[in-house]
Parts: structure tokens; C-alpha cells; sequence
């Protein structure tokens, strides 16, 4: 286990609408998943048919807004947007530059094994993980769940609706950034709704979860809870009272998400 990096509730709230919890630093920086290479065409008479893109499951509609500014000079617009859903006191939490790319990022990685602490959109959280024990009694202690306590509640206090709604007017910008990460094809909002429903699916603790600590870091003594996804090991690491404020507040968003009117 790593030592936690960001709010995970906020950047669900934020890069769709979500909200966010605390990370643990994770490994190397985000590299992003590289193109299939070409295959070489076929000896046939005529050209295989190209493949289709994947449907679109929960399409937003565009905005008949001013135009957004191009990604690289969307950082104003997206600290204020901020500043419209949690107040200005939430600036302090967030790293200045590359807000939405960094957002874009952490869920896309949420069900991996890895997040990037390089690219978290959040700023380290003060204070040490909280254990009680040693040797092979070492546990993760209740203590450390409280660290989390501002947070959670600042995500129960989110309205879905205000969330989903400043979200739908930036999305060209997350989808943009979705596409700089090497899926043309793909839909951001698609994924977004898959992460949620990764999150709604993570285990519970049974009792204390043990530790150990081979290195530096600690890591889960079970080794089916560390070869988990990140996602789902920071929802066991928050405790299981916070997991559940914060899968509440996720199935709200993501009714929203699924219900954003068509345009036309």
C-alpha cells in the first residue's frame, strides 16, 4: 500500500461529475496505453472493411455555449468551474495546471493497477498512514479512516445535478483529452460511467485489513486485496462507512450521468 495522494470523490465529481477521496501514491508516471500497430495488409483481392467505432452508450449533447478554449489554455475555465461547485476554498486542494488532462487521466486509470502520482489533479494529503500492530499482527488502523472524514462529507454535500450539468458544458475538453491519450475512438463519458460502476463493485473490509511492509511502502498482507485495482484498494482503504457515503454519492451521479438529455 502507498501512501494516499488525492481526493478520488472530487475528481469523479469534477473530471464527470463525481467526487473525490484520497489516493495512495502509486509507481511510475502514467504512461498511456500505446496503438496497435498496423497490421499488414492482407494478400487478398480487395481491402479488408474498416472496423466501426464502438457505439456510443451515454452520449452528451454539445452546448449551444460560447465556444471553450482550446485544452492547453482550459486551466482559467476549469478552476473556476472549481470554484462554481465547491467554493473557493476547493482551489487549495488542486493542482493549477493541466486540471482536466489530469482528471482525464486518474479515472482512466482507476481500474488498473496503477494511478500516477505525477498526474494526480490533487495535492498530497497531509499527515502519515495510521497502522496499529507490528510484525504479523500489523493492521491498518481505524484512525486512518478519519483523514478522510472533510472530504467525505464535502461530497455529501455535492448536488449531482449542478455536478452533471458543469461537467456536460466542459465535456468536449475531457474528450479531447480522453483522445490525447490514445483512443481516438473512444468516448470519455462511456468510460467515466464504467469507473463508477468499477467503484460500486469494490469489496468490503472483513475486520482489520493487515498489512506488511516489505520496503518503504505498505502493501496489503492478502495478496488477493493487493492485486486488486487501485480503485477498488482506496475504497478499502477509507474504511468501509466512507466507501459507502461515496458509492452513494456515486450511483446520484451516475443516474445523471445516464440521463443527460439528448440533443435534437
Amino acid at each position: 500500500m502507498k501512501k494516499s495522494l488525492g481526493w478520488l470523490l472530487v475528481v469523479i465529481v469534477l473530471g464527470v461529475a463525481g467526487f473525490a477521496v484520497y489516493l495512495w501514491r502509486q509507481g511510475p508516471t502514467y504512461q498511456p496505453p500505446p496503438m496497435a500497430p498496423a497490421e499488414p495488409p492482407a494478400a487478398a483481392p480487395a481491402p479488408p472493411a474498416a472496423s466501426a467505432a464502438p457505439a456510443i452508450k451515454y452520449p452528451v449533447p454539445e452546448q449551444a455555449e460560447k465556444p471553450l478554449p482550446a485544452l492547453a489554455q482550459s486551466d482559467p475555465l476549469a478552476l473556476n468551474a472549481l470554484t462554481e461547485v465547491f467554493g473557493k476554498k476547493a482551489r487549495q486542494f488542486f493542482q493549477p495546471e493541466e486540471v482536466i488532462r489530469r482528471i482525464v487521466v486518474t479515472i482512466d486509470n482507476l481500474p488498473r493497477k496503477v494511478v500516477s502520482a505525477q498526474l494526480m489533479p490533487t495535492k498530497p494529503v497531509s499527515g502519515k498512514l495510521r497502522t496499529a500492530g507490528e510484525g504479523e499482527a500489523l493492521t491498518l488502523a481505524p484512525e486512518n479512516f478519519a483523514r478522510y472524514t472533510p472530504f467525505i462529507r464535502l461530497a455529501e454535500m455535492v448536488d449531482a445535478k449542478t455536478f452533471v450539468a458543469t461537467y456536460t458544458r466542459l465535456y468536449p475538453l475531457f474528450q479531447q483529452a480522453y483522445r490525447d491519450l490514445g483512443y481516438p475512438d473512444a468516448y470519455f463519458n462511456d468510460r467515466l460511467v464504467a469507473v463508477i460502476d468499477h467503484l460500486l463493485d469494490a469489496p468490503q473490509s472483513e475486520g482489520p485489513i493487515a498489512l506488511v511492509q516489505p520496503h518503504v511502502f505498505y502493501r496489503f498482507a492478502d495478496p488477493a486485496l493487493e492485486s486488486l485495482s487501485a480503485g477498488h484498494k482506496l475504497m478499502l482503504r477509507i474504511g468501509n462507512d466512507n466507501a459507502a457515503s461515496i458509492k452513494k454519492k456515486l450511483r446520484e451521479i451516475r443516474k445523471e450521468l445516464v440521463s443527460i438529455p439528448r440533443s435534437g
